[in-house]
């Protein structure tokens, strides 16, 4: 096998992240397990930020089959392949040289393998390493449970593969009793099982102009599951907390690499001992009634019903109580609104979901015959349950669509508006949702420098046959 270097330019005009099923095709392409079907070896790959340059250092027997992988990039831009030196080698072992200097870490699973998985269950992949997955919108039709395949996938590192019979879970800090629970323990603890709405706080980041760096997620980084597993207050009652307790830390076994820290960083989060107490927070072992997918935290995740997904910590190994705010990498750093107003930082950090609706049918690239036309959709808030959902159509008024089933607490809600459609022609279709404690969506989300938080409101062009 020789080595290469591939760099690959293409102009802003035919770049094929404008459009974000394109972009997921060529992602998918360039993943590990595809490009073995070509005979090449993927050792390393990097974007140069506002170039549109890809640069990967690749393996293959020859030329040709490295060439006959990247034919598809070659339609959109310029192509060069060149045998690569020895001191490349040592930048395409980067990743294994990080683990090295980062120390022990967990198992996990072979990120080609999942990203494949990911791919074959119909997934769109916005990164491959670590695995970023949307849903495709027209999964959210029946507005019930996403399948656990089809639920969008999150991560900052690789997927920790933990063994469940030593697994534990220990809790720790400003407690009476210090625990470590096995699996078992914690099944034997009484459970709970929720409908919950997760969604990413950078949901619709792709739709902020101007563009924002993170990644550029569409509308399909939401699912809802139903979960089930021990209530947090249960293990809190157990371990008895000391007076000073005033913050509960989350801490999950993923970890890596993070610019601007010396060492690796683990996954950890924190919640006010106020915001946990009287909450429905579950230490969820199943989803869906099955044993937790591993993508989706397993063997234990937090679920946190109502807040951005980044609160639920997967592969939850420890919690810990603490006397005052913690101020890790991803409670500080990141996951905060950060806004200029009149020349002054404004911050306030991510919480509870923003009230939005989607549109989920028809499919814009779906043809639908005239007549009566069912425009039907998604709807969820943090802060409350939602009151009502209105659809514009054609620019005309605002039409209240009919609630579909019991008003949700933690779950999205369906609902439906059927309208007459005489005349064939291409409609844009307007929805938005209002919840109970008054919130509407906006227009237009403001921005913010990490793009957070987008609940625009959304539009569909329908197709009329």
């Amino acid at each position: 096998m020789a080595l290469f270097v591939v760099r690959h330019h293409h102009s802003a005009e035919r770049c094929p992240a404008q459009d974000p099923y394109t972009g997921a095709k060529f992602l998918n392409h360039l993943s590990r397990s595809n490009a073995i079907r070509y005979g090449v070896q993927i050792q390393g790959e990097a974007v140069v930020e506002a170039e549109h340059s890809l640069y990967l250092i690749a393996e293959a027997s020859d030329e040709n089959h490295l060439l006959e992988f990247m034919q598809v990039f070659q339609e959109i831009g310029h192509l060069d392949i060149l045998p690569a030196s020895t001191w490349a080698r040592v930048v395409a072992g980067g990743d294994s040289a990080a683990h090295a200097l980062m120390g022990e870490s967990p198992s996990v699973i072979d990120p080609a393998d999942a990203c494949q998985q990911a791919i074959d269950a119909g997934l769109v992949v916005q990164r491959a390493h670590p695995l970023n997955c949307e849903t495709l919108i027209p999964a959210l039709i029946s507005g019930a449970m996403v399948p656990n395949a089809h639920f969008y996938v999150r991560n900052h590192f690789h997927i920790p593969l933990l063994d469940p019979s030593s697994f534990r879970l220990t809790v720790g800090g400003l407690v009476e009793r210090e625990l470590s629970l096995s699996l078992n323990d914690l099944h034997n603890l009484p459970l709970q099982t929720l409908t919950v709405t997760l969604e990413c706080a950078g949901n619709g980041r792709a739709l902020f102009e101007p563009p924002i760096e993170g990644e550029k997620w569409t509308l399909g980084a939401v699912s809802t599951a139903e979960w089930t597993g021990v209530p947090l207050t249960e293990v809190l009652d157990l371990a008895g907390l000391k007076p000073s307790a005033r913050e509960v830390l989350f801490r999950g076994a993923d970890s890596g690499a993070v610019a601007g820290h010396i060492g690796p960083v683990r996954f950890e989060r924190s919640l006010r001992l106020d915001q946990c107490h009287g909450a429905e927070l579950l230490l969820a072992y199943a989803m869906n009634g099955e044993p937790l997918p591993v993508q989706h935290g397993y063997p234990l995740r937090l679920v946190v019903p109502d807040w951005y997904a980044v609160a639920s910590v997967k592969w939850l190994t420890g919690i810990e109580l603490l006397d005052g705010p913690f101020r890790g990498h991803y409670q500080y750093d990141k996951y905060w609104y950060e806004w200029d107003r009149d020349g002054e930082p404004v911050r306030e950090p991510v919480t509870l979901q923003r009230v939005r609706a989607l549109i989920t049918e028809p499919a814009p690239a779906h043809q639908t015959p005239r007549g009566d036309v069912a425009i039907r959709g998604v709807a969820w808030s943090g802060s409350s349950p939602i009151d009502q959902v209105e659809v514009s159509v054609g620019g005309g008024d605002w039409q209240e669509a009919n609630l579909l089933g019991e008003r949700r607490r933690h779950g999205w809600q369906p609902w439906e508006l059927i309208i007459r459609v005489p005349e064939p022609g291409t409609l844009a279709a307007r929805a938005r949702a209002t919840d109970l404690t008054g919130q509407t969506q906006p227009e237009r989300a403001e921005w913010n420098r990490l793009g957070y938080g987008n609940n625009a409101i959304h539009q569909v062009d329908i197709s009329i046959v």
